[in-house]
């Protein structure tokens, strides 16, 4: 009896055979997708995945960058980049590296589509970093931005405990491991004209690292003092704003001569409170509709600062304005009375008082938390009193010429002294002369590598005669004034006489 032998494959023969069969799944499938009816096919992949589901025994949950019509940036997943950053970068074999807190440390994070393994209560579980590629508009001038998103992947025995215990484990510890190592920023708006799609970010930004804090500034212990305790009350005091129905926000109005340190105290201010600083430059807001939207793209823990607002905005007699323009819209076709309007027809602002005022304690405000609003000006009754009252400025800090106690903080600062002779005369002149921190501080300011050299009692005496010089130009000025009231008077008693 002859038995038939059948000889083995050799590897190439499996291969060959393999290789057919796929070439002919992928063939059979193409020609499903071209002749099969869009709905016949949805209905398949649909069954597909339920069937496949129900022999999977993995559980899937995304957490993207992004969510709603992309306005702001997913908290859940900065809390999951920080978290996987400290926890699982340490098994990943790809990663990213970005400047950390005071750009003295790298932190690592993931890089795409890189998968890393993480354990909890004896649990492990997979992340990983995907991203999804928007098909490309038509125009290659604004093609869409690529979205991330992670993914966290585990065994559906553990749902229960994952969905509760863990998911809030990596939420806790991610929000704390930010704030640990964030790099604060200050960022800047520069017009919709600058950005490519309608997904990216209004803002730009670099790297905060203004030095200011209240102790190197010029100004009373006492003023400084209140300050600080504001602010940091502020910053503690998120049930409290729950509590009273108040959005969890302050403004800040911050007014005085130029030279007073009016930007200096917004850098002491975001550096007590390790906030985030939004300088918003309004002439290059197009209309309310993006100032708002720039408001909501603001984090919490956040200053939105704008400076010389009586320069940004055409403030003066608003109201009056808006009624003049109401009887005329019919002949003009205006229905608002808008702000300064520059030179070009294009990049016209239509930004209005009303959607300022929106912007500060509007509907939108509430949008965050956590946030202060600083404006500066250095002429503080040309701005609408809608615009300042409490509710929107809640404290009104005014900074003005240098005191003899600012001066002992800017002396101490520069030349290293806290006690001097000459300081006496100082104090006397200080008060007369109505010089600015500005200008003491240039006077301190070494100009030289000799200068710096010099001895403190060379600086204070060429403060002395600056301060005398001031002095005598006040007095010129006062002087001056005098004589301008006077004639006034006289002219004006001329003229009741003669009616």
């Amino acid at each position: 009896m002859k038995m038939a032998v059948i000889a083995p494959k050799t590897m190439a023969e499996m291969w060959t055979t393999v290789g057919s069969t796929i070439a002919s799944f992928v063939f059979v499938w193409a020609i499903i997708c071209q002749y099969c009816p869009n709905e016949l096919r949805r209905y398949v992949e649909k069954n597909t995945h339920r069937l496949a589901s129900f022999f999977y025994p993995y559980i899937r949950v995304s957490i993207h960058e992004f969510t709603g019509t992309h306005l702001k940036r997913s908290e859940a997943y900065a809390a999951v980049e920080a978290y996987l950053s400290v926890n699982s970068s340490n098994s990943a074999k790809r990663l990213q590296a970005e400047m950390g807190k005071d750009s003295k440390k790298l932190v690592l994070t993931m890089d795409e589509n890189e998968k890393v393994t993480d354990e909890f209560q004896g649990v492990k579980v997979w992340w990983v970093l995907s991203k999804i590629v928007s098909p490309q508009r038509s125009i290659a001038y604004y093609p869409e931005p690529e979205t991330r998103f992670y993914k966290l992947t585990f065994h559906k025995q553990y749902r229960e405990m994952i969905s509760e215990s863990y998911l809030e484990h990596v939420m806790k510890n991610g929000k704390e491991i930010g704030v640990k190592f964030r790099q604060r920023k200050l960022y800047t708006n520069g017009g919709t004209y600058k950005r490519s799609s309608l997904k990216q970010t209004m803002w730009s930004h670099i790297a905060f690292e203004h030095p200011a804090t209240f102790e190197t500034m010029a100004m009373e212990p006492e003023k400084k003092q209140e300050i600080m305790e504001d602010l940091l009350t502020f910053s503690q005091s998120k049930d409290f704003y729950a509590r009273i129905g108040k959005a969890w926000k302050r403004g800040y109005l911050l007014y005085g001569p130029p030279g007073t340190g009016k930007s200096t105290m917004i850098a002491a201010m975001a550096n007590l409170l390790n906030y985030d600083v939004y300088d918003l430059e309004l002439t290059a807001v197009k209309d309310n509709t993006e100032l708002r939207k720039l408001l909501i793209e603001t984090t919490s823990k956040s200053i939105v600062v704008i400076e010389d607002v009586d320069c940004s905005l055409d403030l003066t007699g608003q109201r009056k304005k808006l009624e003049k323009a109401t009887e005329d819209q019919n002949e003009q076709g205006k229905k608002e009375t808008y702000l300064k309007e520059p030179r070009e027809e294009s990049n016209i602002s239509r930004v209005t008082l009303s959607g300022l005022l929106n912007f500060i304690d509007g509907l939108w405000s509430a949008c965050g938390g956590e946030r202060i609003i600083v404006f500066t000006t250095n002429y503080m009754e040309k701005l609408d009193p809608a615009l300042i009252r409490r509710g929107r400025m809640d404290k009104h800090v005014e900074l003005s010429y240098c005191s003899f106690e600012g001066f002992k903080v800017l002396v101490k600062n520069y030349l290293k002294v806290e006690a001097h002779p000459l300081f006496e005369s100082i104090k006397q002149l200080i008060d007369e002369a109505k010089i600015t921190p500005a200008d003491i501080a240039e006077t301190l300011m070494p100009k030289s590598q000799r200068e710096e050299e010099e001895d403190a009692e060379k600086c204070l005496s060429k403060l002395i005669r600056v301060l005398e010089d001031a002095k005598k130009e006040v007095a010129m000025k006062e002087e001056s004034r005098a004589k301008d009231d006077s004639l006034l008077q006289d002219k004006q008693e001329t003229e009741k006489s003669l009616n």
